[in-house]
């Protein structure tokens, strides 16, 4: 290292306020970094999060647990091995500098990143993003395929590896640049230095420490009221109380099944469950996040349905992630399937056409608009800056204070992101040949899928980077697929997993960079913890996935199952219903000429177009600084993960941000800077505990309550919310219109 002890420097600060605020602007290089302390406790916490994540993905409610209680427990653990451990030097092969002791002195904040971000390895895989044993589980569930482990196992590692050779090659653009500043990452940044720095206490106000033991134990302790004794605190849909006997109330105020007008959540696992947590999204993009939910939500899915009936619109539930026939009966895709998996042609002519509820619909038109929009934005407002920086402009940037510091760390060599890149390609390809009919996908389309991560990667991680609003492209990545592989499932599962996980990866490494980079982490030990870590994490959580797929009974069948098991799959259902969408039946069938919902695709080109206006206005008025907060992809966001979201999770997200992130830190800027972070960390932290032993207590031993407030097949008590409204439809529960 280029130098040791407490380093200073009068280069310029961070321009990017929030960060200014919160990122400490000091480095230690002294102190010890990759110890046996943070390889002990760093696997130990993937481990576990991996097993717990896995487990709990396949109940009915799913439960993701957050890292950050795995960040918490590891502190007094680390302190406790300082205490306790011997302080002795150990050598190995002859001493030098494989020396090394398992007490280099206090627990220091360095190892606890380390640790941390091991352990979130268990949660971009097991938890947040298990597209890769998503479509394992989809192809051993519910296709019924006998798929060889080592298979798996191989498609499980290369999807989740091949995104370190993106973010090796992207982290110029994306890291380095001081606009690129990583909302996400200052709730960690916070959260550490409540851990680990000493703060005087004042006469007024609690420290940061303090503050955070108490919206931890009252976070943890509401969460038993909607986590167990009442429920209906997830979904609080009032409307539906007033007028108990009106469809179209219902369908309007629902929380759940509806538009939720009115309806609003009590749950931070309900606020935080689809955008993450709304105190560390900055307030334009929780602006541009609110603009883009009311224009779809509440003016063009109520003209679609009411005034005009688009795709038949009226013959289904106003929200559902189901599939359904012309008459509005759920879709049962096994009498359009071969035993190979294909599409039988005649028997999908003789059945009957597939047909989405109306939001499904809208929200997958959402996403065309999205991905166009994407490139555009990020072409425009971007584009020149990159094209600079790829001609090597970039070493003549003026450097914030944080750059500079890491100037003291040896970089990653790109050949290591290079053989690691050429590596996956290589085993991906010996998949789609040597187990070709299993995964369907020959060589070329692993090659386009690849091709595809590559072109979206970096556009994406602009807009994360900027704004900490993702832009799924799962939907376009199957689009394309189904157009070259019309009637292959299977090999549009795999294309999505490879051409979108990829992405996830490389967009969670640079993120874990650009941590690094605030907490002064060496960037060689920030790679080696993340890659060890995510090979940890995809082993165990295919074991564990494995495991459960060969020994819970008719997993994930709603029909075979008993009445009141847990095991029915939600979050991969969704990802059977898309493999059948763009697979099975195909976008040409859906999407092309003939097809029901053919205008979607007009979308794209929307898109394309509408970044370009607000890019002309922000060159011809460059003093109104608020044209450039209109960002049309994050507006387009706004409609994201409906479903499985309800719109009261994405309505009460923006609520709270608006709050936290506009009101308070516009008036009472010192509470924010000194707890906003620390309170977000402490609902997640206090809420997943809390999780965690209701579930382990109580609901896996079937101690579950039933009452008014608990009831799961009336969550929010709108049960007309769900019924068609086309006349002579019939749907049970449901009035037959006339």
């Amino acid at each position: 290292m280029a130098s040791s002890g407490n380093v200073t420097t009068e280069e310029p600060r961070c321009p990017v306020e929030e960060v200014a605020m919160v990122v400490p602007e000091t480095d230690d290089t002294t102190l010890p970094v990759m110890t046996f302390r943070a390889w002990f406790l760093g696997l130990s916490t993937c481990i576990t999060l991996i097993f717990l994540n896995t487990f709990f993905t396949y109940r009915t409610q799913p439960l993701t647990i957050s890292a950050i209680l795995m960040q918490i427990a590891a502190l007094p653990i680390g302190k406790l091995m300082a205490a306790t451990l011997p302080t002795k030097n150990y050598s190995l092969f002859g001493g030098g500098r494989w020396s090394f002791s398992l007490n280099p002195g206090p627990f220091n904040v360095k190892e606890h990143v380390i640790i941390t971000v091991m352990a979130s390895c268990g949660v971009a895989i097991g938890g947040g993003d298990a597209y890769s044993i998503g479509a394992i589980t989809v192809m051993k569930a519910y296709y019924n395929q006998n798929l060889n482990f080592l298979c798996a196992l191989l498609i499980v590692l290369t999807t989740q590896i091949v995104g370190y050779g993106w973010a090796g090659m992207l982290k110029k653009y994306l890291v380095d640049p001081v606009e690129m500043w990583w909302p996400v990452n200052l709730a960690q940044v916070s959260l550490f230095r409540t851990l680990h720095e000493k703060e005087v206490k004042k006469t007024k106000g609690l420290t940061r420490m303090q503050f955070f033991l108490v919206m931890f134990v009252g976070s943890f302790a509401y969460y038993i009221l909607p986590g167990y004794f009442l429920q209906v605190l997830t979904f609080f849909s009032w409307v539906c109380w007033v007028w108990p006997k009106s469809v179209t109330a219902q369908q309007i105020g629902s929380g759940h099944r509806g538009l939720g007008f009115g309806s609003f959540t009590l749950d931070w696992a309900g606020i935080s469950a689809y955008h993450g947590s709304p105190l560390v999204t900055p307030w334009p993009s929780i602006m541009n996040v609110g603009i883009g939910y009311i224009i779809f939500i509440y003016i063009i899915v109520p003209v679609c349905y009411w005034k005009y009936n688009t795709f038949d619109a009226r013959k289904f539930p106003i929200f559902s992630k189901h599939m359904f026939t012309s008459a509005g009966q759920k879709y049962n895709t096994s009498k359009i399937l071969t035993p190979n998996y294909d599409l039988d042609v005649s028997a999908y002519e003789n059945y009957s056409k597939l047909y989405l509820s109306p939001i499904f619909a809208i929200s997958i038109g959402s996403s065309f608009a999205r991905f166009t929009a994407t490139i555009t934005h990020v072409a425009l407002f971007h584009g020149s800056d990159m094209w600079k920086q790829s001609r090597s402009a970039i070493k003549n940037v003026k450097l914030d204070i944080h750059a500079k510091l890491m100037k003291s760390y040896k970089d990653v060599p790109q050949l290591w992101f290079h053989i690691l890149l050429f590596a996956c390609i290589g085993v991906s390809l010996m998949i789609s040949f040597i187990w070709k009919k299993d995964v369907q996908l020959p060589w070329w389309g692993m090659l386009l899928a690849f091709g595809f991560s590559w072109m979206v990667t970096l556009p994406i991680g602009v807009i994360i980077a900027t704004t900490n609003q993702q832009t799924g492209i799962d939907i376009m990545a199957e689009y394309i697929i189904g157009y070259i592989l019309p009637g292959k499932p299977i090999a549009n599962l795999l294309f999505k997993i490879y051409g979108r996980i990829s992405t996830v990866h490389a967009i969670s490494f640079l993120a874990d960079l650009k941590l690094g980079h605030y907490m002064k982490i060496p960037p060689r030990c920030m790679f080696i913890a993340q890659l060890v870590g995510t090979v940890f994490a995809g082993i165990v959580n295919l074991s564990v996935a494995w495991w459960m797929l060969e020994t819970v009974d008719n997993i994930c069948d709603d029909d075979a199952l008993h009445s009141g098991s847990q095991w029915t799959c939600p979050k991969y259902r969704v990802s059977f219903d898309a493999s059948v969408i763009w697979g099975l039946i195909g976008p040409k069938r859906l999407f092309g000429s003939t097809g029901l919902y053919r205008n979607l695709v007009w979308l794209f080109l929307v898109g394309a177009v509408l970044p370009v206006p607000v890019w002309l206005l922000s060159r011809m008025f460059p003093e109104k600084k608020w044209i450039r907060l209109i960002h049309i992809p994050v507006i387009t966001f706004g409609f994201s993960g409906i479903p499985p979201a309800s719109p009261t999770n994405i309505a009460s997200w923006i609520i709270t941000g608006f709050i936290f992130n506009y009101f308070v830190f516009k008036y009472r800027k010192r509470w924010w800077q000194k707890y906003n972070y620390v309170l977000s960390a402490a609902l997640d932290a206090g809420t997943a505990l809390m999780g965690v032993l209701l579930f382990l207590a109580l609901q896996s031993n079937h101690k579950d309550l039933t009452w008014w407030g608990t009831d799961s097949t009336q969550l929010d008590h709108c049960p007309l919310a769900s019924c068609p409204t086309e006349p002579g439809i019939v749907a049970q529960g449901c009035p037959v219109f006339k």
